[in-house]
């Protein structure tokens, strides 16, 4: 079962005369749950589902402990997973609309290889 969800787009394209001008663009993505990757796992591979989450399970915690650390995590031919620090920064309070400071912190980044994004390109 994929789950559909609306997403609504809104940007503004120009000011003109004290008017502002929006258009909204609404698009449906699918998106995959956990149970629903353990059972794609289990069927691709002939494996039980047992298997395939314990599979994941250990896919999942093997790659956060390894971020943790520090290290980078390559799949060659599906991507690889990094830690990057992301600095401090301004923002804005959307409430108050007063400026404060965002603290620095570490983030996961993804980079897709050439194969994977060979193969979501391919029509």
């Amino acid at each position: 079962k994929i789950k559909e969800i609306i997403i609504d787009y809104s940007r503004e394209l120009f000011k003109k005369s004290k008017k502002i001008c929006m258009f909204v663009i609404t698009k449906k993505i699918n998106i995959m749950n956990k149970t629903e990757l353990i059972d794609a796992m289990a069927n691709n591979a002939g494996i039980s589902k047992v298997m395939a989450r314990k599979a994941l399970d250990g896919f999942i915690k093997s790659v956060s402990q390894a971020l943790k650390k520090g290290d980078k995590v390559a799949l060659s031919g599906f991507g690889a997973f990094s830690v990057v620090e992301r600095s401090s920064r301004t923002g804005i309070n959307p409430s108050t609309k007063e400026t404060m400071t965002i603290e620095a912190k570490n983030v996961v980044k993804f980079k897709a290889g050439a194969e994977l994004s060979d193969k979501i390109n391919k029509k």
